[in-house]
């Protein structure tokens, strides 16, 4: 399975995960899960997947995940919605997504624009994606963004620290 499609890119996350001994959560706004149905159906899933959480409404954000009440289509919901689901479940890393998928903007922010958070113990990352098309496409494509977001900071830190 090639590493460009989400499916094989799902598998080299989980094989790096597995290797090091890691835990990831997924909180996804926009993708509704497609991170986390990725993720879960990955070889080996059980060893290093604990699960997401689908934190489409504000009040899933702000009462669950403890993100801070305001506007839900930026940088600071993404990264306390990743740190509040590594939290929760009690994972190594967590990662975020919220934005516009369409057909319409959201809080003065156009179609397409996305926002994806990984966050572990030592650090949070945050990165803003305009992403085109069918609200379809803008999914597909954040999903892809986030599981290469989450492959690059194992990679990173795995490689900088010997593992981790």
């Amino acid at each position: 399975m090639p590493i460009s499609d989400p499916a094989g890119l799902a598998a080299f996350v989980g094989d790096l995960l597995r290797k090091n001994k890691l835990s990831i959560a997924t909180a996804e706004s926009l993708t509704s899960g497609a991170v986390a149905s990725c993720l879960g159906a990955a070889p080996q899933a059980s060893q290093w997947f604990a699960g997401g959480v689908i934190a489409y409404s504000e009040h899933v954000k702000f009462g669950l995940l403890e993100v801070r009440p305001g506007p839900v289509i930026c940088a600071s919901c993404a990264q306390e919605m990743a740190t509040g689901v590594r939290r929760l479940l009690k994972t190594d890393l967590g990662v975020a997504l919220t934005g516009v998928g369409g057909p319409d903007p959201v809080e003065d922010q156009p179609v397409g624009t996305v926002f994806i958070a990984v966050a572990d113990e030592g650090s949070q990352r945050v990165v803003e994606h305009r992403f085109n098309g069918a609200p379809e496409e803008v999914i597909a494509q954040a999903v892809q963004a986030a599981l290469l977001m989450v492959r690059d900071q194992l990679v990173s830190t795995t490689s900088s620290n010997g593992g981790w």
